[in-house]
């Protein structure tokens, strides 16, 4: 009997999709095909595959009126917010933007008698698995370059958005990128994880949970694979004495809050000086009252439900158990609050890090504030975690913000700002946050090996 995947619809609980995975055999052969064209891909001039990638996300990007309903239905977010091709384009035309040079050869002599230099290879077939909460963004992290940099690309996405991955491909297939170069395929995990085991992939790229980037780790053991991996988080904020205080709130609660917190670097503890601790938590309180949460279908809405029932009962334990340990919930129980997936926002205080709320990731919309006494108080808060992804640092004084960041356990330092993937800077974390990089010159460089070249030239 064959095996599907399905994606059930958080707005209602129906079966939206419904794909059938392939057999390991059917695995395999898509792996072969796929390593069989990347060879006459690789040949192809740089600027002619960067055309082409281009040519794809503007094919995407002109399915929006498609795609926006299609993602509220498969995972959430609310159609007044659209879909994601503007990050989606900004980082794939950046990378576009850097491609020659980024790629170029480390020319180190080319005189008389020597020519030496390094180049850069791609490594053969990248296998790119996606999570569902930006689907588009965070597959064009690794698909834009990868295929730049002369890779085929198998992409696996997530069961919760099933249709992206089909959609991704169907729209660069018809920008002119070959079939078998950029496959879109509908696997299960054990099916993946043979096909790791048995070294289809010079590299893989994954973003996801912790658990699934140590079973990938695992299935990749001896292989020498290359792995990128970008799991959990739990991105603080913290808010200085001289920080622009409306500002602060706003972004930082947006960054809690939006999509439904289903955010990789949401923030999901905020650290308030004492002197602003109060005034923070009043305007906050302020702004989550004021959400509207329902069906993303509906244009007013402005909060979601979460993209699945088993994720919003994590967070309701989470609350739950933080406010029997002490806490206080500040937000009442939202009338369209249904038990479900859809779950009214919360903002804590009297929160402690021996909470759960505080310790492990939530990915939900639920914060917990609170007050700090100066920056070394916040510093060893911000550092008391498994997690690394970003800190938001909120001040006047950039040069504070730096020194303060130089000691922060991050992947990114923000200052009066938060929750943003500036495609230029690497994308990159810490700890339990994973290990490799994305975007920048570094997301190249990691997409591919360097492979250097020492010629003696024949004198007499």
């Amino acid at each position: 009997m064959t095996r599907t995947l399905q994606c059930i619809s958080p707005i209602d609980g129906s079966v939206f999709a419904e794909r059938p995975v392939l057999s390991l055999a059917e695995a395999e052969a898509a792996v072969a095909r796929a390593r069989a064209a990347q060879a006459e891909w690789a040949a192809r001039p740089l600027a002619e595959r960067v055309a082409l990638v281009e040519a794809g996300c503007a094919r995407l990007t002109a399915m929006q009126d498609e795609v926006v309903p299609e993602l509220a239905r498969q995972m959430g977010r609310p159609v007044r917010y659209g879909g994601e091709f503007r990050g989606m384009n900004e980082r794939a035309s950046y990378m576009a933007s850097i491609a020659a040079e980024a790629l170029a050869p480390i020319e180190i002599e080319d005189s008389a008698t020597f020519r030496r230099l390094i180049k850069r290879e791609p490594h053969g077939l990248v296998l790119i698995i996606a999570p569902w909460n930006y689907p588009y963004m965070t597959a064009i992290n690794g698909v834009a370059p990868a295929l730049m940099a002369g890779n085929a690309v198998v992409l696996k996405h997530a069961t919760q958005t099933l249709l992206v991955g089909e959609r991704m491909a169907r729209a660069f297939h018809e920008a002119g990128v070959p079939a078998d170069v950029f496959q879109n395929l509908f696997l299960d995990h054990d099916t993946t994880a043979k096909l790791i085991a048995a070294k289809s992939f010079g590299f893989v790229n994954f973003t996801g949970s912790v658990g699934a980037g140590q079973a990938i780790e695992r299935a990749a053991a001896g292989t020498f694979t290359g792995l990128g991996l970008e799991l959990g988080g739990k991105d603080p904020g913290y808010v200085m004495e001289d920080a622009d205080l409306d500002a602060a709130v706003e972004t930082l609660i947006d960054g809690a809050m939006f999509n439904s917190g289903q955010c990789c670097c949401g923030i999901e503890r905020i650290y308030v000086h004492e002197s602003l601790f109060d005034a923070f938590v009043e305007k906050a309180v302020a702004i989550v009252k004021s959400y509207k949460l329902g069906n993303p279908l509906d244009p007013e809405t402005t909060l979601g439900p979460m993209a699945h029932r088993r994720f919003a009962d994590l967070v309701r334990e989470q609350i739950s158990e933080a406010v029997a340990e002490g806490a206080t919930a500040h937000i009442e129980t939202f009338a369209e609050d249904d038990g479900g997936t859809y779950l009214t926002p919360q903002i804590l205080t009297g929160v402690n890090h021996d909470m759960r709320v505080m310790r492990e990731e939530s990915f939900g919309p639920v914060v917990g504030i609170m007050p700090v006494a100066d920056d070394e108080h916040a510093l060893q808060l911000m550092n008391d975690s498994d997690f690394g992804l970003t800190a938001s640092l909120w001040t006047q004084d950039a040069a504070r913000a730096e020194a303060l960041g130089a000691r922060i356990e991050t992947g990114t330092v923000f200052m009066n700002r938060a929750d943003y993937l500036d495609p230029a800077l690497c994308w990159t974390g810490c700890k339990s946050t994973g290990k490799g990089g994305s975007l920048s010159v570094i997301g190249f460089h990691n997409l591919t090996r360097p492979k250097s070249y020492h010629l003696k030239k024949v004198t007499k």
